[in-house]
């Protein structure tokens, strides 16, 4: 009798660890879908809702998931904010601080992203099959970063035979700085002549294929970058005499440095000033709306294919932009800056293990994106990304007090945002400070003023102690400010050398 117990308890407890082992084969890694959105802004209807856009494909994928409404990028120039984002690194580590051709983020030269993995790359080492279409780094990405490439069109367009605005706003600064593609008006004819049509139609059939590996899939989408083009339809979504403009102050760059106004002057962009006298600012913004609409369709549809999948129940998705965008705030159409609108961008979760319709307002950083996606993946982390995942935050809450965001532009000027404040310090020691509670357009430069000196001191601690100087692949020839800092700092020098913050 006790010998048949005794083989009955060994027979359980064996069935049991079979059934244990059985269940540890049947659990599949999930796969990724990694949406890019260049140059979109916090308008969106789940964040701002600006001008009553009409978005109802980003409001699914907010109920879907986690959506951080006070998210923040490493730069706001989608280059060295893409790498960032890449490589898990700040700019001021790398140097990377312009635009830099993908096959020479990685490169000898740079110590620290010479033997860096890519985001893609980390998962297609650990037994992803990687896939990619549309703009992620900044043209595309580096050579054999994917398992499959579906490569990117060329530029922003289509375009027009004649552009339909940039000869008058133009006028007189064409050939001093370059030009640029800025221009807004309703064309082609329809959805299907866009480059991110023909991307989403390249995921959606790799959605109905099958594969043996869980699988990491890259879509970057070109709109909502300028030229502000999509079909007339998209434009009847919003008649110009609904339309509303963001708040503009025409004195408010009165108190800024003359670094800050320096990194502001953009003579190849429009600037508030004339679109007011022209009667263009509410059409470009209604171009723009349009534009972030038109987004939202093709989003409806990578959505339609995911959830029409095998892959529907076991797929994370993020989806991020890589910077904010002025339309006429602080004086200007442009996202170079270090202030609230050129910083902040959406960034969106969803997938398994994720509340659903949960919104988080502290603010977060781009640089999350790499850490997160490898934690809800199962995935052991990256030791060499400095930034943190945000998968506590998503799931309880935690760390919300404590989190902080850092900008950077060019080399030694930074933005921190934290608890509400906007610090900004620049190469030269030169600062700004704002306290949203009371002023949310950063109108009022609060740096001297003594109330805020502890605040202050406290977000100055959080300035990067590495400033490397510029990387010598790392360009951007249509600002100014830009090429005199990299031949100011460098110095003819070719290898990055650490510079400690001022006062730090």
């Amino acid at each position: 009798m006790k010998k048949t117990y005794f083989l009955l308890i060994i027979g359980t407890l064996f069935l049991g660890a079979c059934k244990s082992e059985s269940k540890k084969i049947k659990i599949k890694k999930p796969n990724v879908l990694f949406i890019a959105v260049d140059d979109l802004n916090n308008w969106i209807s789940p964040i701002q809702n600006f001008s009553n856009v009409k978005t109802p494909n980003f409001d699914r994928l907010a109920k879907m998931g986690v959506t951080f409404t006070n998210a923040h990028v490493q730069a706001p120039l989608c280059g060295p904010s893409r790498a960032s984002i890449m490589t898990g690194l700040r700019p001021s580590t790398t140097g990377i601080y312009g635009m830099t051709p993908d096959n020479k983020i990685r490169r000898e030269g740079n110590p620290a992203t010479k033997d860096i993995t890519f985001l893609p790359e980390y998962f297609k080492q650990n037994g992803y099959h990687t896939m990619g279409i549309g703009k992620l780094f900044h043209i595309h990405a580096p050579n054999d970063v994917f398992d499959e490439s579906g490569g990117r069109v060329k530029g922003f367009g289509p375009y027009p035979e004649k552009r339909f605005v940039w000869d008058g706003f133009g006028k007189g600064v064409k050939g001093k700085h370059g030009r640029t593609s800025t221009d807004w008006g309703a064309f082609p004819e329809n959805d299907t002549l866009m480059p991110d049509h023909q991307s989403v139609n390249w995921v959606k059939e790799r959605l109905e294929r099958d594969y043996e590996k869980p699988f990491f899939m890259g879509l970057g989408f070109l709109r909502v970058h300028v030229p502000l083009y999509v079909p007339q339809k998209w434009f009847d979504l919003y008649p110009l005499d609904k339309i509303e403009t963001p708040p503009y102050k025409s004195d408010d760059l009165n108190d800024i440095p003359n670094v800050g106004l320096q990194i502001n002057d953009l003579p190849m962009m429009p600037s508030t000033e004339w679109a007011k006298e022209s009667g263009e600012w509410k059409k470009i913004v209604q171009a723009y709306l349009a534009c972030v609409s038109y987004v939202d369709y093709e989003l409806g549809r990578v959505l339609d294919a995911l959830e029409s999948s095998k892959y529907a129940d076991n797929t994370i998705i993020v989806l991020w932009s890589d910077h904010g965008y002025r339309l006429g705030e602080k004086g200007t159409f442009a996202k170079h800056a270090l202030w609230e609108t050129a910083t902040k961008a959406p960034l969106m979760f969803a997938g398994p293990n994720l509340p659903k319709g949960k919104k988080i307002t502290a603010p977060v950083e781009m640089l999350s994106i790499y850490p997160s996606l490898l934690e809800l993946s199962g995935l052991p982390a990256y030791t060499r990304n400095e930034g943190k995942s945000l998968v506590d935050m998503m799931q309880s809450d935690k760390g919300v007090d404590a989190s902080y965001a850092i900008t950077t532009f060019a080399m030694n000027n930074h933005a921190i945002k934290k608890e509400g404040y906007r610090y900004i310090r620049y190469e030269d020691g030169t600062e700004e400070f704002y306290d949203h509670s009371v002023d949310p357009n950063e109108w009022y430069n609060e740096a001297g003023n003594i109330k805020f000196s502890n605040k202050k001191n406290i977000l100055k601690i959080l300035l990067p102690e590495k400033n490397v100087i510029w990387d010598e692949a790392s360009n951007y020839t249509f600002q100014p400010y830009f090429v005199a800092q990299k031949k100011r700092v460098n110095g003819g020098q070719k290898t990055p050398v650490i510079v400690i913050g001022a006062d730090r």
